[in-house]
């Protein structure tokens, strides 16, 4: 066992513990427990917002699954993740102050509570509630698979064990803190994000003997990893135009990006987010994912990509300098995983006990409820990851694309377009659901519909749905009820 790499590890772990500590106390305080716990009081700044939105986002796929995907594919890979830069940007662009505002309005805690007032539909709640379970538990998932896989190459501690570690450490604060510990902590681990890509791109460039060397050891390996098209050359531009989709503009539709497009204190702190995360986002982004790339001079032959990380860390850093930049992969896991925690948890007991079930539930109730259910899904994750894949990044993705068939019109659509109504959103959120799960396991046997990413057509006819839904059967229902 490294001890110099996992003191820094402890270290930073510790620090985490205390912010969730520290936030358990204000929230036993709190006046409005569900809004403390889930929204965080709609109390963030604009560093703070930034810094939840980058490090929410950056997960293990960004932090371990892309850069070991840009090891084996070349450039091409570092092109397309560079979509990712304008995420932040349109999420608070197109959901901004118009969501902040309607959210309030509707007294709205979660994205499932503004389509719930803006629909006033069952379906459509059951449905997003349903949509956040599955899709989510993919996502998280990958999540503590991949911290549990890099607890294991630091530690040398078996998977199983890392794995528990790894619950453990998220559970603790996630459950007592909530959504104020997850946005300050991530405040803390999107900053390790940013030093700590800096650090290591600045030495593994220099292990390998600065830029200009490495990109000739590429091209002398093999010159399509170079170009836009990848190493096997199978990087058509329909391709990576049609994933900007998944990572660019379709991120609106996440719930875990979404909801924090509501949580801001004020217009100053939006503006400031907007400008502050588009820049974090693309320096991270590009610095991780070039890392990857120029990893593969200098380590050649890694056959489990999710390793790239800490192995170039660790070969090309002192031992303790490596433990505090491999907590940068750490801040971006634990990051994800606390958020989507939340996410699913106030889907359970926001969306459907506090709607459906027992909506006079004193608080006392609420409480138990709430920490009960987010500890049970953390546990739940937990077994599911004891047998993990094999690619996390794609695992992730997945999720991703199914989250935003499923939700990128009826918000969208929902905030900007009056004619829009409950037989719009559950024919939208239907079809992107069914088209997108049919096309993902479709492109796993034949390959890629049109050569476009899977996400493209289910998001192209969840909109179809929505608005021929909304004006002739909402039409017709509203004639029919004149």
């Amino acid at each position: 066992m490294n001890y110099a790499v996992l003191i820094p590890m402890i270290i930073f772990l510790i620090l985490i513990f205390f912010i969730g500590y520290w936030s358990s106390r204000k929230l036993s305080s709190s006046s409005n427990f569900i809004a403390d716990y889930f929204l965080g009081g709609r109390e963030l700044g604009g560093f703070v917002l930034a810094m939840t939105m980058v490090a929410t986002y950056g997960s293990a796929s960004s932090f371990l699954g892309g850069p070991g995907t840009a090891y084996t594919m070349g450039f091409g890979w570092v092109l397309l993740a560079m979509t990712q830069v304008v995420t932040g940007y349109f999420v608070l662009m197109i959901l901004g102050k118009k969501f902040a505002i309607m959210a309030r309005r509707y007294k709205a805690v979660t994205m499932i509570d503004f389509l719930k007032a803006r629909y006033d539909s069952k379906a459509v709640v059951l449905l997003s509630a349903l949509s956040i379970i599955i899709f989510l538990f993919s996502a998280m998932a990958a999540q503590w698979i991949g911290g549990a896989r890099l607890i294991e190459s630091l530690t040398g501690l078996s998977y199983n064990s890392a794995l528990f570690l790894f619950a453990v450490s998220v559970l603790v604060y996630v459950t007592i803190g909530g959504f104020r510990a997850v946005a300050l902590t991530d405040a803390v681990q999107g900053a390790v994000m940013l030093i700590g890509t800096l650090i290591l791109l600045v030495a593994v460039i220099v292990a390998g003997g600065g830029i200009p060397n490495i990109v000739q050891d590429l091209i002398n390996e093999n010159p399509n990893l170079v170009t836009p098209y990848g190493a096997e050359g199978n990087l058509s531009a329909a391709y990576v135009s049609s994933f900007w989709i998944l990572v660019g503009v379709g991120v609106v539709g996440l719930p875990q990006i979404a909801v924090r497009a509501m949580s801001y204190k004020n217009s100053r702190s939006m503006h400031r987010a907007l400008i502050i995360g588009t820049l974090v986002t693309g320096i991270i982004m590009l610095n991780m994912h070039l890392i990857g790339v120029f990893a593969r001079p200098i380590l050649p032959g890694i056959d489990v990509g999710d390793k790239v990380i800490p192995l170039i860390a660790l070969e090309t850093l002192p031992a303790w300098l490596a433990g505090i930049v491999l907590a940068a992969p750490m801040a971006a896991i634990m990051s994800t995983v606390d958020s989507l925690l939340l996410i699913v948890s106030s889907s359970i007991v926001r969306d459907v006990y506090l709607n459906y079930i027992k909506p006079e539930a004193e608080l006392k109730t609420i409480k138990r409820i709430s920490f009960g259910v987010t500890a049970m899904l953390g546990i739940g994750v937990f077994l599911l990851a004891l047998d993990p894949p094999d690619l996390l990044i794609f695992l992730n993705l997945f999720a991703f694309g199914g989250l935003e068939a499923a939700f990128i019109w009826p918000v969208v659509l929902g905030l900007y377009w009056k004619c829009g109504n409950k037989y719009g959103a559950i024919a939208s959120m239907i079809t992107g659901i069914g088209t997108y799960v049919a096309l993902h396991f479709y492109n796993q046997e034949y390959g890629n519909l049109l050569g476009v990413h899977t996400v493209t057509f289910p998001v192209l006819l969840s909109l179809v749905a929505f608005i021929a839904f909304s004006l002739l059967v909402g039409r017709k229902a509203y004639d029919y009820a004149g």
